[in-house]
């Protein structure tokens, strides 16, 4: 008569059994999770290290078809994510203005929070010569208990 104690069988030592189902179900969760943040960023085309200004209220903007002028704090003007002199930045403007027209033409201009005033004033005063009307300005909303003030 053979008497089993829970720990071994007549065959030997039971092995050990990694149940797979749950391990999936934790992955899918953590997939799904990342998906979700990933979607929530606000994504910007324009130079990385830029700091933009903060508001209190804002409205939402359409990036598509849209040109992101970066004002770094510092020399230079950013194409996207490309970093140009002001020579070449008044090239580009003018390529891209013949390309698309005038009138479909839409720039958003990224500018830090210590960016040098004369540097925003030469690209607005680009803008104004190319014939470029639709022209948005990037900022960040604040949270109700910061301080717009640095």
């Amino acid at each position: 008569m053979s008497v089993s104690s829970g720990g071994s069988s007549g065959d030997g030592p039971k092995k050990a059994r990694i149940e797979i189902i749950p391990l999936i179900d934790v992955i899918f969760f953590l997939l799904a999770t990342f998906v979700l943040f990933t979607l929530s960023l606000n994504k910007s085309n324009g130079l990385a290290g830029v700091q933009i200004p903060k508001v209190e209220n804002s409205i939402p903007r359409d990036p598509t078809n849209t040109v992101t002028i970066s004002i770094p704090n510092g020399e230079g003007v950013g194409w996207e994510k490309d970093l140009l002199s002001l020579g070449d930045f008044v090239n580009r403007l003018q390529e891209y203005k013949t390309s698309v027209g005038p009138d479909n033409a839409r720039i958003l201009i990224n500018g830090d929070v210590d960016a040098n005033y004369g540097s925003a004033r030469y690209i607005f005063d680009q803008l104004k010569r190319a014939g470029i009307q639709k022209i948005m300005i990037e900022t960040r909303v604040t949270p109700d208990n910061e301080k717009l003030v640095k």
